[in-house]
């Protein structure tokens, strides 16, 4: 599962630079999406396979602060970008003649800027969330189930919901392949 979602994702960030045709705002949304699933993935999943061949549940204080704050910084981005997905597609919808004027690409950066920034500044919150929440209210079964959803799942799928069946990136990805599109 962690290689399908390294290499699907890491052909739509491929496809999606090398293709002029896909230098649009809804493109340059899902390839930074698509980055950030890598990262996001690539957090923790490599040390939890060392861990399952190992048999070792073993990881140093540094190693888990440093893998805590990637996994939420990763983690939030995620949900930031598609926010900002989504509200590229309310404006190309409900304002199509204005996209192009309102979605520019100063906007579509700075956008992506702001989730960077926003996640950074978040990051702290969910920390003191997560260190001042009950040990009472946790029930291990249903964490670990929705970590391995969380972690392992959506990234996986995402390629796939949000473009590997998209006709531009399958033209890409066969343009870039060299077969005929």
């Amino acid at each position: 599962m962690y290689l399908i979602t390294v290499f699907g994702n890491l052909l739509i960030v491929l496809a999606v630079s090398s293709d002029s045709h896909l230098h649009t705002p809804m493109y340059f949304f899902l390839s930074n999406l698509s980055f950030v699933d890598i990262c996001f993935t690539s957090t923790t999943i490599p040390k939890m396979l060392v861990n399952i061949q190992t048999q070792s549940k073993v990881i140093t204080y540094e190693g888990c602060i440093t893998q805590m704050y990637f996994f939420l910084l990763f983690g939030m981005l995620d949900n930031f970008l598609l926010t900002v997905m989504a509200y590229d597609r309310f404006v190309a919808i409900c304002h199509p003649l204005h996209y192009t004027v309102i979605m520019n690409p100063r906007i579509c950066g700075l956008l992506v800027l702001v989730s960077w920034i926003m996640i950074v500044s978040l990051f702290y919150v969910t920390c003191l969330g997560v260190y001042l929440s009950s040990p009472a209210t946790h029930n291990a079964r249903s964490s670990a189930t929705a970590s391995v959803l969380y972690t392992v799942v959506t990234p996986m799928l995402n390629p796939f919901i949000y473009s590997l069946r998209n006709k531009d990136i399958k033209g890409a990805l066969k343009r870039s392949f060299g077969m005929t599109a």
